[in-house]
């Protein structure tokens, strides 16, 4: 169940207490539809059931309040009626996670994340031309939980499901709370939600009423000291089928090191006023080819190791030139393991990060951190400076 993001209009404010009223009914009726079905069988009147929510607490603060961003990660914003990729989408989820983290509340997260049709090759969504938005986002999805270990979030940042019998029972108490219920809030630094007496003693918190997306409520931070969940804390989270599967990978790869080839999404051209192609990383698709990735890794990683492979890139046989100095092997060498679990790209990724963190030598495409090897010296970031590709190598650039 979520609260609607259009229940505050932009164009013409209105009464969070009006708002509520209005959906209360709704929301009652879904509820009971929702207990009646359900197989769950745990109390809400009982302490117990959210005591075995949030499992483990290391914090010994009680975690009675909530925080809500929203049923789809992304949404309200400009990507509502379309779909970021998988990174993206983690960047946004773990923004909302930080403030929950940061405000010590229970993060209500969206039970299903959407999956863009660019980045999903190993499964065919179907949908009809007629079917609403809602349908083909519904079916251009997958469960949360079969991407991430909620139990394991859980031990750092309490989470429940927006479709949870939890989250129901905190939306109606919210309405009999009346304003201290629930507060829709825009534009609210999260240190004035913590410090605030109007806003730290509310049940609910809900930033659906901002006209940003995820990724935007976090984006422009420069006190770094704020980030307090690195890159790494969802890749870690993978639900525990994905952790199996990598770790089968894994064992069976032996010592082995690893390289992650992004090209296709990031190799794009277009063409100037004077005809002359131009890409926003201009040494990228020069770097990610086989002979110069060769001539990239091999003063990290000596010849005769196994070498993973992890790409975007789709001509077959590709990368077949690194096999005069490395065994290579790819994830589709595994596919008796990976295909009875893996129903979509976003699984397929997520296991292959962990394989790729589990390299005694792992070079990314580029570099996030000062200590990363990478492939090429181009900015990760989009500089949207378009310029003329490079594939000349500079004597200085291969030793």
């Amino acid at each position: 169940m979520a609260i609607s993001r259009n229940l505050k209009n932009r164009s013409k404010p209105r009464s969070p207490i009006i708002l509520i009223s209005l959906s209360a009914a709704a929301i009652t009726f879904l509820f009971i539809l929702y207990s009646s079905s359900s197989s769950l069988d745990f109390s809400f009147s009982s302490p117990k059931a959210l005591k075995n929510l949030l499992r483990d607490r290391k914090q010994k603060q009680s975690l009675d309040k909530y925080l809500y961003w929203g049923d789809r990660i992304d949404c309200p914003g400009k990507h509502c009626d379309s779909c970021e990729g998988l990174g993206h989408q983690e960047s946004s989820l773990r923004c909302a996670l930080e403030e929950a983290l940061f405000l010590q509340r229970t993060f209500v997260m969206p039970s299903r994340m959407c999956i863009n049709p660019i980045h999903n090759k190993k499964g065919i969504l179907h949908q009809s031309d007629n079917a609403s938005s809602e349908d083909r986002w519904a079916a251009n999805s997958c469960s949360m939980d079969s991407l991430y270990d909620l139990d394991l979030i859980s031990d750092t940042v309490p989470v429940i499901l927006d479709n949870s019998k939890m989250w129901y029972h905190v939306l109606l108490t919210s309405m009999k709370l009346g304003n201290r219920g629930v507060a829709h809030v825009e534009g609210v630094d999260r240190v004035d939600l913590k410090e605030s007496n109007v806003y730290s003693n509310l049940l609910l918190i809900n930033r659906t009423a901002s006209p940003l997306s995820w990724f935007m409520e976090c984006k422009d931070r420069n006190n770094r000291s704020a980030i307090t969940l690195p890159y790494s804390f969802l890749p870690l989270m993978a639900a525990k089928t994905l952790r199996d599967v990598a770790d089968q990978v894994k064992g069976l790869l032996g010592d082995y090191d690893a390289v992650h080839v992004r090209r296709g999404d990031k190799i794009k051209t277009r063409k100037d006023r004077f005809g002359l192609y131009r890409t926003l990383h201009p040494h990228l698709d020069r770097d990610t080819r086989p002979e110069f990735i060769l001539l990239r890794i091999k003063k990290w990683i000596p010849p005769g190791r196994t070498l993973f492979i992890a790409s975007n890139e789709r001509t077959p046989g590709f990368f077949s030139p690194l096999s005069v100095s490395y065994n290579l092997a790819y994830s589709s060498n595994y596919s008796s393991i990976i295909d009875p679990v893996v129903k979509n790209n976003y699984q397929l990724f997520i296991i292959e990060r962990l394989i790729l963190r589990g390299a005694k030598t792992f070079v990314k495409t580029f570099k996030e951190d000062e200590t990363d090897l990478s492939l090429t010296d181009d900015p990760k970031k989009n500089t949207k400076k378009w310029q003329i590709p490079v594939y000349s190598l500079d004597d200085s650039e291969g030793t």
